[in-house]
């Protein structure tokens, strides 16, 4: 019964947010009032609380998410040690290989990107902190899906699987037979999955403490990944999954 307990204050106050966190841009009130379907004087009364708050903040007109928030979400990474281990293991890679890495977990069938140390040159990304993407189009979330329980992912596994790209993988069955060979491998691909140009390597680390799912994975451009950096870049990965997990993840 509690499962289904609703608290339609805390309720309005997450489609608010879902929407300004999914705009580059601010959002007006009128148009945040059609998106998340809410009359005009719940939304302003739910507006001014959340702004005496620094949960959002008015800009040109429009309201984004505010300083207050990503303060308080960032702790999502603190309370188990996962931004140091992170940011630690990673750095070692960019400055042997020089590109980036990403850092992810798995909500539901979409991943959410938590962390990101970047290459000391430009690459084209979309990976954007608090972003999500449906799992079975990147290689992190390839990584993190195979090693799900076999009915855990059944059960998460939407009807249809859509496509980012021409590339990405849009039958159920092609998915599996991928997921197996990341098992085997330890390693997930993602080849212009999700950005035209750019192919991934992502590796699992493990479950936090605190029941996070999590993965790394890097970034190449296509037009600079020649044999020797490749497997620099796989080996590399691997290596950051090993060094974080040994520090966050009991028994690793």
């Amino acid at each position: 019964m509690a499962a289904d307990y609703d608290v339609p204050a805390i309720r309005r106050t997450h489609d608010i947010l879902r929407v300004l966190a999914g705009r580059p841009a601010p959002v007006k009130a009128a148009e945040l009032a059609r998106a998340c379907q809410m009359p005009k004087s719940t939304l302003y009364l739910l507006l001014d609380c959340l702004e005496q708050r620094r949960w959002v903040e008015r800009l040109d007109g429009g309201y984004i998410v505010g300083l207050e928030l990503m303060a308080l979400g960032a702790a999502y990474l603190r309370h188990d040690g996962l931004q140091t281990a992170f940011h630690q293991a990673a750095g070692a890679f960019v400055a042997r290989c020089n590109e980036v890495v990403q850092l992810a977990a798995l909500d539901g069938f979409e991943v959410v990107y938590l962390a990101r140390e970047d290459a000391r040159r430009p690459v084209r990304l979309v990976s954007d902190l608090g972003l999500r993407l449906p799992a079975h189009a990147c290689a992190l979330g390839k990584a993190l899906l195979a090693s799900l329980p076999p009915d855990d992912l059944a059960a998460r596994l939407p009807e249809a699987l859509p496509r980012i790209t021409d590339r990405t993988i849009a039958d159920a069955a092609h998915l599996h037979r991928e997921l197996d060979d990341v098992r085997r491998h330890g390693l997930a691909h993602d080849r212009e999955e999700v950005t035209t140009g750019l192919v991934c390597f992502a590796a699992f680390v493990g479950v936090t403490p605190l029941g996070k799912r999590v993965a790394v994975s890097t970034s190449i451009p296509t037009d600079r990944l020649d044999d020797a950096h490749r497997q620099a870049a796989t080996e590399g990965i691997r290596r950051v999954a090993r060094d974080i997990a040994l520090r966050v993840i009991p028994g690793a």
